[in-house]
């Protein structure tokens, strides 16, 4: 009886030796990993940043560790991701493809597709697409300041109470890229809008969050009953959304005259013919990775904005000032996004705006990337499919390159003089060839959004409300704890 336990204990130790991941030769050092789980009883899986930052302090600024069997290497500080990013940017442009969101979206759409010619067929294609439609450009903003005198209704209705901003700030963030893609706006409480942007917080909130984690790492769970199924859910819905407005266009479009991006496809897709890479399930998912990427991050910038105003009173007063000063006698609604940064150029309330971003760390780790190639980083060898995570983190709080990398402070833009300077590790949009395409769209409907509304409001911290809490929520994206702010009326001074 004891020989028998004694080999079962032989061969049970024997397979699990067999199943321990081992790190290549020269591969970036990393904690100890255990077989079949890797590193992932190492990482608080509700919010991991700090593990990431405490592995740092260990092992350096490229480190690796095991997401299950699968080898992944985090890089961090603005030198290292600069050198990977930007100046090896094609050995590092690739995605995993053997993660949950790749089985939830079918491998289709833009966000998660690997490097290669179909990803550089339609990002060019969506860019030119976007620019066509008007982003970056004067009548961009027509769409802007019509979604923002719905905000101003809304927060109208609120004067001289305590609101929470937060399904505000979703439906307008939605409801703009909404315009883009379907060339269609919705009242805050109309069904599409309340069901896409429930779908869209879910999925962003779930992707990176614990059940996810353990889907990536035990392939043997994927079939199981477990929450992680709610992902494909909520998937199922928001595709279904966006395939009811596909249908609705295919009946009422003019080939050769697009309204919109669906439109755009379209013409596209027909003039390829069925042997390209343009499909109707590359322009679900397309579409609804466009919509994802425009609402979660501009909303939840707005959403971290405007609790840090509220509750710094003095920033937003001197933001006030500067904003009244130079738009003296105009209209409040103001024309012409490029003219109004030249003449912010010097002001404070850019500073602002760049440090709500900085300290937002809104996408703190990213997009997941992956090595294209064999290569080299640092000194260390990363094999071929390696997954890559940038903690961006680590670049938008670094020593040395901020002069008060932990606290909100506007003065980490402005050099001696007062004036705006934009440090080289402010990078919340990424960086290198798979850096946001929205970067464009995300800073016009900011600057517009909040300097309309400080223009018009003066947002105050609720009397009787708790003290503010800044530690943020934890997904793909990262947002602020629910939070009411109070809103008064102001005549610009």
């Amino acid at each position: 009886m004891f020989l028998s336990l004694a080999l079962l204990w032989l061969c049970v130790c024997f397979i699990l030796f067999l199943l321990k991941p081992r790190r290549h030769k020269n591969f970036p050092p990393g904690p100890f990993v255990l077989p079949l789980l890797g590193n992932i009883l190492q990482l608080s899986l509700d919010n991991p940043l700090k593990d990431f930052e405490r592995l740092r302090k260990t092992y350096g600024n490229i480190y690796s560790f095991y997401i299950g069997l699968k080898p992944a290497v985090v890089i961090s500080g603005m030198k290292t991701i600069k050198e990977a990013l930007v100046n090896k940017g094609a050995d590092f442009a690739g995605r995993p493809q053997d993660l949950l969101i790749n089985d939830v979206n079918d491998r289709k759409g833009l966000i998660m597709a690997d490097y290669g010619a179909l990803w550089r067929e339609h990002r060019r294609f969506v860019l030119m697409t976007l620019r066509n439609l008007g982003v970056g450009k004067t009548s961009m903003e027509g769409i802007i300041h019509r979604e923002i005198e719905y905000i101003i209704k809304t927060l109208e209705k609120g004067i001289g109470k305590s609101m929470s901003p937060q399904l505000m700030f979703h439906n307008a963030a939605s409801n703009i890229i909404c315009q883009l893609l379907f060339g269609k706006r919705y009242e805050y409480k109309d069904e599409f809008i309340t069901k896409m942007v429930h779908s869209i917080t879910k999925l962003t909130e779930m992707i990176n969050g614990p059940w996810a984690m353990l889907y990536d790492s035990l392939p043997v769970v994927h079939n199981l009953p477990l929450p992680f199924r709610n992902v494909f859910t909520h998937f199922k819905t928001a595709i279904g959304l966006v395939n009811t407005l596909v249908t609705e266009h295919k009946k009422s479009r003019i080939p050769g005259e697009p309204r919109d991006f669906v439109d755009s496809y379209l013409d596209e897709q027909n003039k390829r013919g069925v042997e390209s890479s343009f499909s109707e399930e590359q322009l679900l998912v397309e579409a609804l990775d466009l919509h994802l990427a425009g609402t979660d991050t501009t909303s939840n910038t707005l959403l971290i904005a405007f609790l840090y105003l509220s509750s710094i009173p003095q920033i937003q007063e001197r933001c006030q000032r500067e904003i009244d000063r130079a738009l003296e006698g105009k209209n409040r609604v103001i024309v012409g996004i490029y003219t109004c940064l030249a003449t912010f150029r010097s002001l404070s309330r850019q500073a602002v705006i760049h440090e709500v971003q900085r300290v937002g760390n809104i996408v703190p780790l990213s997009v997941f990337h992956a090595a294209t190639k064999d290569t080299e980083l640092m000194g260390y060898t990363i094999p071929k499919g390696t997954m890559i995570i940038e903690n961006l983190s680590s670049v938008l709080n670094e020593e040395g390159q901020w002069k008060f990398p932990d606290k909100f402070n506007p003065e980490n833009f402005l050099n001696e003089q007062g004036e705006f300077i934009k440090p080289e590790a402010f990078m919340p949009f990424s960086a290198g060839p798979r850096a946001c395409l929205g970067e464009v769209l995300a800073r016009m409907e900011l600057f517009l959004i909040l300097v309309t509304l400080l223009r018009k409001f003066r947002f105050e911290w609720p009397e009787d409300a708790e003290e503010p809490d800044y530690t943020p929520v934890y997904g793909v994206t990262l947002t602020t704890r629910p939070y009411n702010m109070k809103v008064q009326l102001r005549v610009p001074q």
